[in-house]
């Protein structure tokens, strides 16, 4: 069609609604994403792009930076993000007070020591051998002292106990011994309670290396082990997820495709068992900080999240759809605005391309090659080669002075 002039009014009416239509969808996803940022659950692409199939799977997948959160269960690894938080916390609100800054390190870290008062050691009490590593008493500050990384276990605090002749009845009262034996005795089974508090990163660590169901344990009489190891759920989640990835390298028909489908889902539920624990316990620490805030210190919003691939993935994506929906809507650089946001709604399209060969998309909608963002971007780039910006937009207005200017030019020479 080399004559615009051609293009009934309808048409054009129709054209720029169209333009207009998919630049408030841009806009309004941008703006809805962007209010999310200062809640406690941003928005990420993460999962989207965790769930990429297709020839571009491994593509996607990688710009998330942990596609099967493997971090989440790397001890090390989340003691370092937690770690950064802290000081992140730290920096950010301000006016901080010490005692709140060494509730949020306590909290976090544990304590150096545990502690109670005490005036003297009865008579006879010693700590030696093992005891003496864990628990000392501190005669210049009157105080017993529990050593704040090995904390006190329940064998040896009745150990400590059993030093002195006191009995403890059913109503609380202690009988027995000396004032001074009864005073140990309290002393003893509060600075037991202080040290049975374990810190995020203790309990985190607790969880992923301590227990023997999630982080396996040698155990060469069991039976059904494997060179005498017995498989914790975290090694059994790591070759689940190998055996997946060598099967949908070798699916070549849609019914291997099909069972594959069901063996993520169940890969799904088994990352979700182990991540998702830990998961709450950052969001418990996270919450259990902000609770120690004032008002005002409240104001400066919540804490600025890590800088990680996915975070900035996640922004590039937040301001792409606002610039570019507001970029449409106004008809301002219109052809390269509708360019640029079909070149991202194909990328949209390319995470879970519905092609033959490639496992069905989740969700009510049913696609064969053409979905709703593949329409987009068709109707974008038919927009980019009509000059909409000119019917109704900025361009019109910037066109329109610059021919002005021309034909003024041209008048006077």
């Amino acid at each position: 069609m080399q004559d615009l002039k051609k293009i009934t009014g309808i048409a054009i009416l129709f054209i720029v609604v169209l333009r207009l239509s998919i630049g408030w969808q841009l806009l309004y996803e941008g703006l809805w994403k962007i209010e999310t940022l200062s809640s406690n659950r941003p928005w990420t692409a993460a999962g989207y792009l965790n769930n990429a199939k297709g020839p571009f799977r491994d593509h996607f997948r990688s710009m998330t930076g942990d596609p099967n959160d493997m971090n989440w269960l790397d001890a090390d690894k989340v003691e370092a993000k937690w770690l950064d938080w802290e000081q992140r916390f730290l920096n950010h609100y301000p006016n901080l007070t010490d005692a709140q800054k060494s509730r949020v390190h306590q909290m976090v870290h544990g304590s150096d020591y545990f502690a109670a008062e005490l005036s003297a050691l009865p008579p006879g009490v010693e700590f030696d051998g093992s005891l003496g590593e864990v628990i000392k008493f501190d005669p210049e500050r009157k105080r017993l002292i529990v050593d704040g990384k090995k904390h006190l276990t329940p064998a040896e605090k009745q150990r400590l106990l059993e030093m002195v002749p006191v009995k403890k009845g059913s109503n609380g009262k202690l009988t027995g011994g000396t004032p001074l034996d009864r005073e140990y005795y309290d002393a003893v089974e509060k600075v037991y309670a202080r040290s049975a508090r374990l810190s995020y990163v203790e309990k985190m660590q607790a969880s992923l290396r301590g227990n023997p169901e999630l982080a396996g344990q040698i155990d060469v009489e069991q039976e059904g082990t494997i060179d005498g190891k017995r498989v914790g759920k975290i090694e059994q989640y790591k070759i689940a997820l190998d055996r997946y990835e060598q099967r949908l390298a070798n699916a070549d028909q849609d019914y291997k495709v099909d069972h594959l489908d069901k063996i993520w889902a169940e890969i799904q539920q088994m990352k979700a068992s182990l991540v998702n624990p830990i998961r709450a316990m950052e969001d418990e620490m996270e919450s259990e900080a902000t609770q120690l805030l004032t008002p005002e210190q409240l104001a400066a919003g919540p804490v600025p999240p890590e800088d990680t691939q996915i975070h900035r993935v996640n922004l590039l994506t937040i301001y792409s759809l606002t610039l570019l929906g507001v970029l449409l809507l106004i008809g301002f650089g219109t052809r390269i605005a509708a360019v640029a946001s079909a070149g991202m709604l194909l990328s949209f399209y390319l995470v879970m391309p519905p092609w033959p060969g490639v496992p069905a998309v989740p969700g009510p909608e049913h696609s064969f090659i053409i979905n709703k963002n593949l329409i987009e971007v068709i109707a974008l780039l038919a927009i980019a080669a009509l000059p909409t910006g000119t019917w109704f937009g900025i361009d019109g207005l910037v066109y329109r002075f610059f021919q002005s200017r021309k034909n003024k030019a041209n008048k006077t020479n």
